[in-house]
């Protein structure tokens, strides 16, 4: 039986198979931790998580969603409901500390909560949905 194609927006699939899922979220965790490359920190990269967050307040709540919505994301396919926690974690710890002037937004650069939450949604994939795994060349 061929596999009928997700609708797609802005290049991203709309399914809630865990293929589209997989690259919904590293999409997301992309734009929120690897946007642009920092001059002079040997390649380290920043996203939104820690532009928007310099933002006070709004910026935090703005990132903490989004990284919520990972959270939910991985609730979709069927992740057990420790590593949610633990994701939930991630995002808490990173929304909590971040809130903190200045030094929130230096945690925000070392930390990455969604980094992390992507790597456990990664291994989770991997081994439940082999399929979905992507080689990089």
């Amino acid at each position: 039986m061929p596999v009928k194609p997700q609708p797609m927006t802005a290049g991203l699939p709309l399914g809630t198979d865990p293929h589209s899922v997989r690259r919904r979220v590293e999409a997301l965790e992309n734009l929120l931790e690897g946007l642009f490359e920092v001059p002079g920190l040997g390649g380290r990269k920043v996203g939104l998580d820690a532009i928007v967050g310099l933002i006070p307040v709004a910026g935090d709540i703005v990132t903490a969603a989004m990284g919520v919505y990972m959270v939910w994301e991985a609730r979709n396919i069927g992740m057990p409901r420790w590593q949610l926690w633990r994701m939930v974690g991630n995002v808490g710890i990173d929304s909590l500390v971040g809130a903190v002037p200045i030094i929130g937004d230096l945690f925000d650069f070392a930390f990455r909560s969604n980094t992390r939450n992507l790597k456990i949604i990664r291994k989770h994939l991997d081994k439940h949905h082999p399929g979905t795994k992507v080689i990089d060349g």
